[in-house]
């Protein structure tokens, strides 16, 4: 397992809970202090698909899916900074492939926008942040692989998702400081439902998310409206 040892142990050894994740296998490449204070200036959400809802695991006739925990994950963590800042945070999937799953899942989850069939994810992440007004230091990142480096660059929070079969890559972003986060659960194992509560947990903002979530008071009506009427825009780019 890649750690950076400093920030792993001590967040092995808090009490806050980061500890929870650290103690599941997370790996912290930035402490949970940082990773809090940057969350704070988080306007938006960027996942890749392949890889990261699911195993990247392709055949002949099928597209790949998505696990519902996981989906739970991506709305309760929109609903916790649309508590704090009043806003939707802007969400988008972004994609190599054309894959209609993934269409499916972002209308349903009114996501803004889904990119797909992208060949360079940097640019399509540039061109995401002219068109919806935002810097690169706005967005938490959520990615697994090589392709997605250039989108991830320079995001505020990257979140890798991990793959054991891949030590070599886990170390180059390591060495390289492409991520803060490696998770503990692999592509199609809940990974995504792990960044979502780890975020909301060193917000300080996840038992107050739940409750309110789980009673649908007045809170959660109101983002919910505000989340249904996302209409999600599909933009297909040929890759290269």
């Amino acid at each position: 397992m890649v750690k950076n040892i400093s920030n792993y142990e001590a967040n092995l050894n808090d009490t806050g809970p980061a500890a929870r994740f650290a103690k599941l296998g997370g790996t912290f490449l930035t402490d949970a202090t940082t990773l809090s204070k940057r969350l704070g200036a988080v306007r938006a959400l960027v996942f890749d698909w392949d890889g990261v809802f699911n195993e990247g695991v392709k055949r002949q006739g099928t597209d790949s899916g998505f696990s519902e925990a996981d989906s739970m994950g991506t709305n309760m963590l929109r609903y916790g900074l649309w508590r704090r800042d009043g806003a939707l945070p802007v969400t988008a999937i972004i994609t190599g492939q054309n894959n209609p799953t993934a269409e499916s899942f972002a209308k349903r989850e009114h996501f803004h926008v889904l990119y797909s069939d992208v060949g360079d994810k940097g640019d399509m992440i540039d061109q995401f942040c002219a068109t919806y007004e935002l810097e690169r230091i706005q967005i938490a990142c959520v990615f697994d692989d090589i392709n997605d480096l250039s989108m991830a660059a320079e995001c505020g929070i990257r979140f890798l998702v991990r793959r054991d079969s891949s030590p070599l890559l886990q170390e180059y972003v390591v060495r390289n400081e492409c991520c803060d986060y490696i998770t503990a659960a692999e592509g199609g194992r809940y990974a995504v439902r792990e960044i979502a509560e780890l975020a909301l947990g060193v917000m300080g903002d996840f038992d107050a998310v739940i409750r309110s979530r789980a009673a649908h008071d007045d809170d959660y009506e109101q983002y919910f409206s505000a989340r249904q009427a996302v209409e999600t825009q599909l933009v297909r780019r040929s890759v290269a």
